[in-house]
């Protein structure tokens, strides 16, 4: 099987800002393009952190609150010195959580889940930025179509992979949804059956009514014996 890499899906026009860049031309910056956040690179062209509209926001809500109706909200010190940030440097969340464009989508989904970020910053061998990935970017796994899932699975689980006849086992799909039909050899290939079904990207969600082997028998117990 041949899962979509993080290179195929990241964006590779990146709007970046450096670590000396003003605090208005972020906020401009994130504007005019139409982004949520943006990796803050060294001179060397390396993501060292990002900074998102939360990060920007931090200092509006650091503000007193002149009508009254909200208290000033507890901040830690190191929250209170970004929101005091006047630069990239100064505002950013750090460090930068990166990718490499060789990586599956679950790999990065897991990284984003784990991480609680929304985007990851793609990098070479070198660390130099090469796009950014993020979570709208992963779900256009979601968006194959029935006809490809369902080639990928006929021909690269069913027949390359587990050897089975086109008779044996069927796949039918429908909005991602994948379910199998037929009669295996044995449990085990049932549960493998499930596990690389549900790896192919774009599957939502595998469901079997394959007929599980006969249960062993022993010797005909009538054998050997008399008439009663």
């Amino acid at each position: 099987m041949e899962h979509r890499s993080i290179g195929e899906l990241m964006t590779r026009d990146v709007v970046s800002v450096r670590l000396d860049t003003p605090f208005k031309e972020i906020a401009r910056a994130l504007s005019d393009h139409g982004v949520s956040a943006v990796p803050v690179l060294d001179d060397g062209g390396r993501p060292v952190g990002v900074v998102s509209e939360a990060d920007l926001l931090r200092k509006a809500a650091n503000r007193s609150d002149q009508s009254g109706r909200t208290p000033l909200p507890h901040l830690e010190a190191w929250e209170r010195a970004r929101a005091e940030g006047v630069v990239a440097a100064e505002i950013m969340s750090a460090p930068a959580l990166c990718a490499y464009p060789g990586w599956t989508v679950v790999e990065a989904a897991r990284v984003m889940a784990d991480r609680h970020v929304k985007r990851l910053p793609v990098v070479d061998e070198t660390d130099a930025l090469l796009g950014i990935v993020s979570r709208s970017d992963l779900l256009r796994v979601f968006l194959r179509q029935d006809s490809a899932i369902h080639e990928e699975i006929t021909r690269d689980i069913l027949a390359r992979t587990l050897g089975l006849a086109p008779s044996a086992v069927t796949a039918d799909v429908e909005q991602g949804q994948v379910s199998l039909h037929g009669a295996v050899d044995d449990e085990h290939t049932i549960a493998v059956l499930l596990r690389l079904c549900g790896s192919v990207d774009g599957v939502v969600a595998v469901s079997e009514d394959l007929e599980r082997p006969s249960a062993v028998t022993g010797p005909d117990e009538s054998a050997g014996k008399g008439p009663s």
